[in-house]
C-alpha cells in the first residue's frame, strides 16, 4: 500500500538507464528502428531515448576514464561483458504488442531467444544489443502478476 510520505512513495519513481555503448550511432539506431524508443536528445556523446515511461540514456565507452578508483565505471572494468548480471526488462501493454514487436524484430536482426510463454505465465522473447546488453520484452505488468 502507498505511503503518503512523498520521500517513500514508490509510485513517484521513475528509471533512466545509462548504457556505455562501443558506437553511438549503431546503438541508436538498434533501440529506435529495432524497439520503437524515440530520440529526444542527440550530441556527440550523449543521446537520450524514450518509449512510454522508459527513458535511456546512451553514452560512448571511450568518453570513459582507462582506469579509476573507487566504483564509477571505467573502459577497463567494461572490457568484459556489458551487462554481465542484469537483465534489461520492457513490458508492452498487451500480448498483441508483444507479438507485433516480435515479427518487426524477427525481420531485422536476431533474436537471442524466441517469444514463448513462460511459467509465471506471460510471453517474452529475449535480445542481445550491439553491446551484449540482454533484453527481454514481455506484456502486462509483470510486478503484479508476480
Amino acid at each position: 500500500m502507498p505511503t503518503s510520505d512523498p520521500v517513500v512513495n514508490h509510485w513517484r519513481v521513475r528509471l533512466r538507464m545509462e548504457l556505455f555503448v562501443e558506437d553511438m550511432d549503431v546503438s541508436v539506431a538498434f533501440y529506435r528502428d529495432l524497439l520503437g524508443f524515440q530520440v529526444e536528445r542527440r550530441a556527440e556523446d550523449y543521446a537520450s531515448l524514450r518509449r512510454g515511461l522508459v527513458v535511456l540514456g546512451l553514452g560512448p565507452v571511450a568518453k570513459l576514464p582507462e582506469q579509476a578508483q573507487g566504483h564509477g565505471f571505467t573502459r577497463q572494468r567494461l572490457q568484459g561483458a556489458k551487462g554481465a548480471g542484469v537483465e534489461i526488462v520492457l513490458e508492452l501493454d498487451n500480448l498483441k504488442m508483444l507479438q507485433q514487436l516480435y515479427a518487426h524484430c524477427r525481420r531485422r536482426g536476431p533474436i537471442s531467444e524466441p517469444l514463448q510463454l513462460q511459467p509465471w505465465g506471460l510471453y517474452d522473447f529475449r535480445l542481445t544489443d550491439p553491446d551484449g546488453y540482454y533484453l527481454r520484452i514481455t506484456h502486462g505488468n509483470a510486478a503484479r502478476t508476480a
